[in-house]
């Protein structure tokens, strides 16, 4: 048997207490929830936008592109493309939510260095690089949102778990505790306040 559970003064305060605390943190983890599932909401919404977004500028790239194969060749778009450097400053930082630690994509936007000469090449092949970089910049943005979004869903998850174990498991055990104890100390003073009622009788007679 639980020695907490023993009908004493001393274990009362202690199960009160515990369901105070037990209630306070209730309240939290429900206050976390909803915030992160407000924020959740807004990143949803966000992530629609960019993706609809990214497939108008991936179409219209894609066009552009089929314009600059057909006024210079393929292999020809392929081999300047093959000459566009590797694009590394693009950085992950992280920044916390409620506890929630969501990724950052940080990009340092630079110019675009061309690779080929004017005189060479046609408007096309400007333009479709040109929109295949924004497309690269949705793309950035696009992931450092669902991987923000994801993170976000697992810790609701987490938080409402906890939630629902302090609502339907903690919180009854220390109210039906803290009643056992309170009606245990009761019956103990009604019994002893019979016991001297039946002294003090006693002494009189």
């Amino acid at each position: 048997m639980n020695p907490n559970s023993f009908p004493t003064k001393g274990n009362l305060i202690l199960a009160k207490n515990s369901l105070g605390l037990a209630r306070q943190g209730y309240e939290l983890m429900d206050k976390k929830r909803n915030i992160l599932i407000k924020e959740l909401m807004e990143l949803i919404d966000e992530a629609k936008g960019i993706q609809s977004e990214i497939d108008e500028t991936f179409t219209s790239a894609y066009k552009a592109l089929q314009k600059a194969n057909i006024e210079l060749g393929i292999d020809y778009v392929k081999d300047i493309a093959m000459a566009v450097p590797v694009d590394d400053s693009v950085r992950i930082k992280t920044r916390s939510i409620m506890g929630t630690e969501i990724p950052l994509v940080e990009h340092e936007g630079r110019p675009l260095n061309l690779t080929y000469a004017y005189y060479s090449t046609r408007e096309s092949l400007d333009e479709a690089r040109s929109k295949f970089e924004k497309v690269k910049e949705l793309t950035l943005k696009l992931s450092s949102v669902e991987n923000s979004a994801y993170r976000l869903a697992n810790s609701i998850k987490r938080t409402q778990k906890r939630a629902n174990a302090l609502k339907n498991i903690t919180i009854p055990r220390y109210e039906s505790l803290t009643k056992n104890i309170s009606n245990s100390l009761e019956e103990k003073d009604r019994e002893e306040f019979t016991r001297l009622k039946v002294i003090k009788r006693n002494k009189k007679s």
